[in-house]
């Protein structure tokens, strides 16, 4: 059984929260393609392939919907019992480095933002993002031009082992 190493996840993500991994498609909104590298620089483990529709995985010039949508990404760590895998917990003081934060800006069920947890202080989540690149920011993103009063928020803590 393999192990999600958290620090290599956030390693990725450091490395490459204001660049392009040339080895990926780079998308206008490329939040999830982004959190999906850092997830597979972890060692989640691809599956699915080629169905679009199910699993989670990259290859040649195809990908899941799951490997670039937030909203795909979200319902698939809700339902994933193999492979990759996330519980829903509750709040985002429950979450540790190499977690997720899923945002519903508009609050009308369609997730439209991931990001990655890169650093925790004093329990406070600070996540990294692509489409407006960013890092180390506070989890709640207030200050973005995206946010709304009704933004809803769904945190994941992925599963150690796969």
């Amino acid at each position: 059984m393999a192990k999600y190493n958290r620090n290599a996840a956030v390693q990725y993500a450091d490395q490459w929260w204001n660049s392009y991994n040339p080895n990926f498609p780079i998308f206008d909104v490329d939040c999830t393609n982004y959190i999906s590298q850092c997830l597979l620089a972890g060692g989640a483990p691809m599956r699915g392939q080629p169905n679009r529709e199910k699993g989670w995985w990259l290859s040649n010039n195809s990908w899941s919907l799951s490997w670039t949508t937030p909203h795909s990404l979200r319902w698939y760590l809700a339902g994933s019992t193999i492979g990759l895998q996330a519980t829903q917990v509750n709040s985002a003081s429950q979450l540790t480095l190499g977690d997720l934060i899923f945002y519903d800006f508009q609050g009308d069920g369609r997730w439209d933002h991931s990001t990655i947890v890169t650093r925790v202080e004093d329990g406070v989540p600070y996540v990294n993002a692509h489409t407006n690149n960013s890092r180390n920011r506070y989890w709640e993103y207030q200050d973005s031009y995206a946010y709304t009063p009704n933004t809803k928020y769904v945190f994941f803590h992925v599963k150690d082992d796969f």
